[in-house]
């Protein structure tokens, strides 16, 4: 990563960050803006009093982009930084300095935004860079003390950009967050604390985490110098002069304490509150809580409950976005609803059963390459379906007892296809793995997703068709399947170990559409030829001349049963020239 800028500090990263309910939706817009600049949240605005955390994430943005790829490029820079090196740009290359100073930039940091007040030229040097670029696709996160709105004299342009993105307000940190925040400095510089020591020092309303950071070297220094383990009985007499003058939270004991527990839990839930809304979260629980008149039993388990569901809801959000949401209409409902989590839930599973791939065809020779095994019409009649937009022959049975062989054929007629079209999809099952696939789709509750998924298919390979009758739901799923893709123009090639008549159990339906298409029996060359049954009135009778080329079809006995459940009209014979067939077919 290409990095540029005031020095960033390395220790500043997101791992480093302790995150609580007044920071959680900052921490986590920040993290998305570092691993996909320009996606999302663009301008990400960050404003929160001095002492907050908003450079220690603006450090952690850097580091984290640099992990995700070496190669980006990132300049950090306070907003005096930035007017300086604009300024001199200015002077030196003149109009062409912005794009010379910011026009390689994927990320763009900036500090102090608040300056811009009584600076109107600041005000559109910012607007140009801004607008050159979001138009790149670049990522601007900005930090600021205060929120666009209170930036006085902010040009509407200004003020407008800003609010097309996320602001994203960062709280003081709660009880909680200022225990995990000593306990995790403490640990960092090597000197824990002893039990019940941080959560005395936190009980102190530091207004920032300098402050927070201030007595804990007060405790350690203690610890350090006289080399011995602070008790919490000490905590009072060492913190007593600074942070504040006395405790957030008195002696556990009388009115004053139960009052101050009231205060406690009224303060964490309208935190929460803010930090839910401020993220576009449905809060309506945390609300219905906080309008008790008493202590709510058990809100902190419901406050807690809430919180994992917003952190469940954001992982949600960030995965869908990686699958490319098909639906994200039903999305956007969902993921601020933390009461519809498990429907979001749902949803993702849907989404992963969409655009789940299907299998890649196995390595093998080309469809052109088989010729010489399989019988010339079969290939040709493969390649003639898979080339059209609207396939003439669809769909194309196949029959034959080589099993093996079919498969095979498939395989390479996929091969062949995805050869001419590398972004097409290609679904190649047995009757089997197709019923087994709606079977599990059912249980998992994603069969409209499933259906979805098949019905894409720009080319369906299918064999065991025999095998058909034997599915109830699996069959109705076909036919469905089958007609949605005879609309598209999509192509099917269809193999069995007998001609459609003589699959059994199979939907009348089903068969005349299979009959419809070109059926081949197919066998290798070396064997015997391909015999043919078409509905094509204008396929002419072989001539005599063409007949004696090859042995004769013989004549079945009317006690002999018929080699294929098809009317006597219907045409069965030998043609050994397959290529004049396929001609003749083709005019």
């Amino acid at each position: 990563m290409n990095a540029r800028g005031t020095g960033l500090d390395p220790r500043m990263t997101f791992d480093t960050f302790v995150v609580g309910p007044t920071n959680r939706l900052a921490a986590a817009a920040a993290r998305r803006a570092a691993e996909r600049p320009g996606s999302s949240f663009n301008p990400l605005f960050l404003y929160a009093a001095s002492g907050l955390g908003k450079s220690h994430i603006l450090a952690a943005v850097a580091g984290h982009a640099r992990r995700v790829n070496p190669d980006r490029t990132v300049a950090y820079e306070t907003l005096e930084e930035y007017m300086e090196g604009l300024t001199r740009a200015l002077e030196r290359s003149g109009p062409s300095a912005l794009h010379d100073a910011y026009g390689d930039l994927e990320i763009l940091l900036l500090d102090d935004v608040q300056f811009l007040i009584g600076q109107p030229q600041a005000q559109q040097l910012l607007l140009q860079t801004l607008d050159r670029l979001m138009s790149s696709g670049a990522q601007l996160v900005l930090a600021s003390d205060r929120p666009p709105a209170e930036i006085d004299g902010l040009d509407e342009r200004l003020l407008t950009r800003f609010s097309g993105g996320l602001i994203v307000d960062m709280g003081s940190p709660d009880y909680e967050t200022r225990v995990a925040i000593l306990r995790k400095k403490a640990e960092a510089r090597g000197m824990p604390l002893g039990e019940g020591v941080a959560e005395a020092m936190a009980r102190y309303p530091f207004r920032n985490v300098r402050e927070l950071q201030g007595a804990l070297n007060r405790v350690l220094a203690v610890q350090d110098l006289e080399g011995r383990p602070v008790d919490p009985s000490e905590v009072r007499r060492l913190l007593g002069d600074g942070g504040s003058d006395e405790p957030a939270v008195a002696e556990e004991d009388g009115e004053e304490a139960a009052a101050e527990v009231e205060a406690r839990w009224k303060h964490e839930l309208r935190g929460a509150i803010h930090a839910a809304e401020s993220g576009g979260f449905e809060a309506r629980r945390l609300q219905e809580l906080l309008a008790s008149v008493e202590e709510p039993p058990g809100w902190l388990e419901d406050l807690e409950d809430y919180r994992g569901r917003v952190r469940r809801l954001e992982e949600i959000a960030a995965e869908l976005d990686s699958l490319g949401n098909p639906w994200p209409e039903e999305a956007r409902v969902l993921l601020h609803d933390p009461g519809r989590t498990e429907d979001a839930e749902q949803l993702l599973g849907a989404v992963r059963e969409r655009v789940r791939p299907f299998p890649s065809l196995p390595d093998g020779p080309a469809l052109a390459d088989i010729a010489g095994e399989m019988s010339a019409l079969a290939v040709r009649a493969a390649e003639h379906l898979l080339r059209g937009d609207r396939p003439e022959y669809n769909p194309l049975f196949m029959h034959t007892s080589e099993a093996g062989s079919v498969l095979s054929f498939l395989e390479a007629a996929g091969r062949h296809y995805l050869a001419m079209n590398p972004s097409g999809k290609v679904g190649l099952a047995s009757v089997e793995a197709f019923s087994d696939d709606f079977i599990r789709a059912l249980s998992e509750g994603v069969a409209s997703a499933w259906r979805e998924r098949w019905w894409s298919v720009d080319v369906l390979l299918l064999h065991g068709v025999e095998r058909l009758g034997a599915t109830e739901r699996a069959q109705e799923e076909f036919f469905h399947l089958f007609e949605a893709l005879v609309r598209r123009g999509a192509g099917i090639i269809l193999a069995a170990d007998r001609p459609p008549g003589q699959v059994e159990g199979v939907d009348v339906r089903l068969q005349s559409r299979f009959e419809g298409g070109l059926v081949l029996e197919v066998r290798r060359e070396s064997e015997a030829p391909a015999r043919v049954a078409s509905e094509d009135p204008a396929v002419p009778e072989p001539s005599p001349e063409a007949a004696s080329e090859g042995p004769a079809v013989p004549e079945p006995s009317p006690e002999a049963p018929r080699p294929w459940a098809l009317p006597r009209e219907k045409v069965v014979w030998h043609w050994p020239a397959a290529e004049d067939r396929m001609a003749r077919w083709e005019e």
